[in-house]
Parts: structure tokens; sequence; C-alpha cells
């Protein structure tokens, strides 16, 4: 029996690709380099900053800080959080029908906690989902399983009784350690659908409201 669905935040629940690639160009035009496109670093979204930072700049990082990058970035996006952000369609229906199910719902990202918590508050359909871990909420972060057992201890449900959805390989691993169902967000911010379903996550789906059919 289903207790909790748990969901990855970047890709999954919202589309914030437009905000966090606005932060990324603005960094790249502070260096007087070329922007790049919403399809371009859609993909490295979920991988993290760097991950941005690489699409951005190519071979060309390897002659600056990154960390100094990175966190021009975290300025940038932090400053502007949620201009463009907002949940995929089928998110707000989803969330709605799993309460009328008594299924629990938490958030565990990788975003950390000074950026998530701001943009939750942004996104009505968000702002009242009580169990939100981050990225820096412990000493480690996706895929070790911690910060997933640590989301399925708050909200009182035993792991085995989760479902875990994302869109990134690291989410699926997350999710198999944790002993959780896996969930592939085939809607999200992955690289390929054939990458996504590669991962090996129980359930590869196409739309969030999917997920009901499987509870």
């Amino acid at each position: 029996m289903t207790e909790a669905v748990i969901f990855d935040l970047d890709g999954t629940l919202l589309n914030t690709s437009e905000d966090l690639g606005g932060a990324l160009n603005q960094v790249l035009r502070a260096h007087s380099r070329p922007t790049v496109s919403r399809s371009a670093y859609s993909p490295a979204i979920s991988n993290g900053v760097k991950a941005l930072l690489e699409v951005g700049f190519g071979e060309a990082l390897q002659d600056y800080d990154v960390e100094v990058l990175r966190q021009q970035v975290l300025d940038s996006y932090a400053q502007n959080i949620a201009v463009h952000s907002h949940c995929f369609d089928g998110i707000a229906e989803l969330l709605q029908k799993l309460k009328l199910m008594n299924i629990s719902v938490g958030i565990m990202t990788n975003k950390p906690g000074f950026l998530t918590r701001p943009l939750l508050q942004q996104i009505p359909d968000l702002a009242d989902i009580d169990v939100v871990v981050c990225g820096d909420t412990l000493k480690v972060a996706k895929p070790h399983p911690e910060p997933l057992l640590l989301a399925a201890e708050q909200l009182g449900v035993d792991p085995t009784q989760c479902f875990y959805v994302g869109d990134a390989q690291r989410d699926i691993e997350a999710a198999h350690a944790a002993r959780m169902r896996s969930v592939s967000a085939l809607w999200g911010f992955i690289p390929s659908r054939e990458d996504a379903i590669s991962w090996g996550a129980e359930l590869n789906l196409e739309h969030p409201i999917d997920i009901i059919s499987h509870i």
C-alpha cells in the first residue's frame, strides 16, 4: 500500500528552466560570452549549476574559477527566483488527488534550502507541503539515500511504501538505495526519453497524473 509520494523539485514538480537559464545567461553576458538557448540548458538543470556552466562556457570553463561562477549564477538566480517558474501541467491536479486519497506528499531536492524555501513560498500549489528535505539538510545529498529516508521519517511512513519521483539518474539511484518505488518523470528535464528509461526506474511516466493509476 502506498503511503506517500515524495518528489524532486526542479524538472519534476516545477519548470524552473527559464529562471535558471536566465541566471546562467546573465553570468555569460557579464563575462562577454554568448548566451545559450533553453533547448541547450534545460537538460542540464537537474544536474546542478556546474552542469549549467559546462553548457554555457564549454571548454573555456577550465579558464575560470568554477566556484566563483557558480556563486554568480546562484546570486543572480536568488534575485529572480520565481519570475517564470511554474508547476508542470498536471501537478496541481495530482496533488489534489493525492490529498483526497490521504496520500502524504513530501519534497526531496538537491537544491539548497536558502533557494528552496523562498521558491516554494512563491508557488501556491506547493507552499503548503510541510516535509521538505533540501540538498544541504544533511551532509550528504542524492544519490545517497539518507535524505530520502529522512523525508520518509518526517512523513511518518515506511520507505518501502513510498514513491520517489524524479527526472535525473541520481533520483532513480537514490530511490533504489532507499528501497522506494522509483518513478522517472519523462515530462521533466530529462536528457532524452531513451536515457531516462535506461536508468531502470520501476515506472517511466509521461504525465504526472499517471501516478494515480499505480497507487
